[in-house]
């Protein structure tokens, strides 16, 4: 994590990550105290002056890294979910998942030039 961003980029972040995450279960994610702890502490810590704020920065850090680690968690299922083994899968299947194609005979399986 080389530079932060702004801390309202931060929390539209992560309340983007909630969103995907209350989507699974159906409840409204402003319902979740999660949702609450992140905007009081957000509006606690606001920058009232031009004076630098340890507190402030600390929680941007923080809550930029539980960003990350949030995102990285829904990216690891989405490709979990995708290349999950399913069983015994055809060499056609096996193929398609990385892109590939098999070659065709012309005349089938027994053909002879």
């Amino acid at each position: 994590m080389a530079a932060l961003g702004s801390p309202a980029r931060t929390l539209r972040g992560l309340l983007r990550e909630l969103r995907y995450l209350s989507a699974a279960t159906g409840r409204p994610y402003r319902d979740t105290a999660a949702y609450r702890y992140l905007v009081k502490a957000f509006q606690a810590h606001r920058v009232t002056s031009e004076e630098l704020c340890r507190a402030q920065h600390e929680l941007h850090f923080q809550a930029a890294t539980y960003l990350c680690l949030l995102r990285s968690v829904r990216q690891h299922v989405a490709l979990h979910q995708e290349f999950h083994g399913k069983g015994e899968r055809s060499v056609e299947e096996s193929a398609g998942l990385v892109g590939l194609q098999l070659p065709r005979q012309p005349g089938g399986k027994g053909w002879e030039p």
